[in-house]
């Protein structure tokens, strides 16, 4: 049951300048100095950013840390956020925290909603009410009011319950489209649509990806009035294994991040950005890349044709989009209008906050001989495809003994002052990227 809980002091002073934050056992971030008014950490920046820790686990104490998961994140006001910590993958254990953050001040983390089956989809709806996406439902309540678990409501219920499966993408994300229709992320209930023998889970098509009540794709719901929506869903778009990263951009694009499959091979296949599009099938589980079939649906698809949506930019291997929204602050002029992402993946690709040029669309630009970075150095061609080459905002997020343990972003949000803020979830901290200076 969803209650709510007392305000608790969060023991990280905003003045640490000493010590470590410890994010995983020998595993440390390093914090000295100052960036912007918050303790700095030994992320290395492209010129003219900063990282200031928000939020984190007291020194020595990792397992008694309050945010456990923290995934994504809205702003309320100047020095009020609300935080979606998922907090446990097997037990109902997540937590909308609300986070007051002052610099100079100790931060304060109050539990609004408690209890909660993996939170992960956070927004401010039309109706200025907070919309909240559980693994079976979205709801929405108020802030601000004095008892918020008093005022919650479902909005869309029945959604897929994939925590039993293998391989499970049970997050509920989503979207309001330019219409204020949802947009909801099913994500497939497995890596390939393979059993535990490598047989196909159907014959000539995956039962995953299909059918009225397929998952693997995006629901849309139809608003009908203020705050109704309607409860039968068209399939929007199939054949996406997961579309947790999911954006609408001004001109009405919608844009997906996919994370593709989890194959062995540390350089295959590319993770792709897809403009979704009515209608389409963006190949899950038959193709990977722009037009290969997958080794374990050869023949099902003709992946070169029309039947196939292929992306629209490649992007590296194993990077797991999770999060991406367009630049529009004033902090950072140079990022205007850009494309931020963050790759949460923990192979060498993976732990960065990037950002793309896009065209009047939205959709990131690609070009010949694209490249992507590795850890611990160095870079790799794409060789093949239209890749987008994205800017590396965090060039150095890897993990260092001693000083940081790899980043493991998930939600970014542009606050009202420009500067990013960054859910990095594995290490159960609340980043501030913000313009290098004390």
């Amino acid at each position: 049951m969803v209650r709510a809980g007392i305000a608790l002091v969060f023991g990280l002073a905003a003045g640490l300048v000493a010590g470590a934050v410890q994010a995983a056992p020998r595993v440390a971030y390093k914090v000295e100095g100052t960036c912007d008014g918050w303790p700095r950490l030994a992320i290395e920046t492209e010129k003219g950013l900063c990282a200031g820790l928000v939020a984190g686990p007291t020194p020595g104490a990792f397992a008694d840390r309050q945010l456990r998961l923290p995934r994504t994140l809205v702003q309320l006001d100047a020095q009020t956020w609300l935080v979606a910590d998922l907090a446990d993958w097997t037990r109902p254990r997540g937590v909308v925290w609300r986070l007051t953050a002052v610099p100079g001040q100790p931060v304060q983390l109050q539990p609004l909603l408690t209890g909660l089956s993996l939170p992960h989809g956070l927004a401010i709806g039309p109706d200025g009410l907070v919309y909240v996406g559980e693994m079976s439902r979205i709801f929405r309540f108020d802030p601000r009011a004095a008892d918020p678990a008093a005022t919650v409501q479902d909005v869309i219920t029945g959604l897929p319950d994939n925590k039993l499966h293998d391989n499970r993408h049970p997050l509920s994300q989503f979207v309001f489209a330019t219409d204020s229709a949802l947009l909801v992320n099913v994500g497939a209930p497995s890596d390939q649509c393979l059993d535990a023998n490598g047989a196909r889970v159907g014959t000539d098509r995956c039962d995953q990806s299909e059918g009225e009540e397929a998952t693997a794709g995006i629901r849309r719901y139809a608003r009908l009035a203020p705050g109704r929506w309607d409860p039968k869903f068209t399939m929007l778009a199939r054949g996406l294994r997961n579309s947790v990263a999911l954006a609408v951009h001004p001109s009405g694009t919608v844009l997906q991040a996919e994370n593709s499959y989890d194959f062995d091979d540390r350089w295959s296949p590319f993770e792709e950005v897809n403009r979704i599009e009515a209608g389409r099938h963006y190949g899950w589980p038959y193709c990977q890349d722009m037009a290969t079939p997958t080794p374990g649906w050869a023949g099902a698809m003709d992946c070169a044709s029309g039947d196939h949506a292929p992306p629209v930019a490649l992007l590296p291997p194993h990077v797991a989009p999770l999060a991406m929204t367009w630049y529009q602050g004033a902090m950072f002029p140079r990022l205007k209008g850009k494309l931020l992402m963050s790759w949460h993946g923990y192979r060498s690709t993976g732990g960065r906050l990037v950002a793309f040029e896009v065209d009047a669309g939205g959709v990131p630009l690609t070009r010949a001989r694209a490249t992507y970075p590795i850890y611990p150095s160095g870079s790799r061609p794409f060789g093949a495809g239209p890749a987008a080459q994205a800017e590396v905002l965090t060039p150095g997020w890897g993990r260092v003994e001693g000083a940081r343990p790899q980043g493991t972003p998930v939600g970014i949000t542009v606050a009202a002052d420009g500067a990013i803020w960054v859910a990095d979830d594995k290490n159960a901290s609340i980043i501030r990227f913000a313009v290098d200076r004390p």
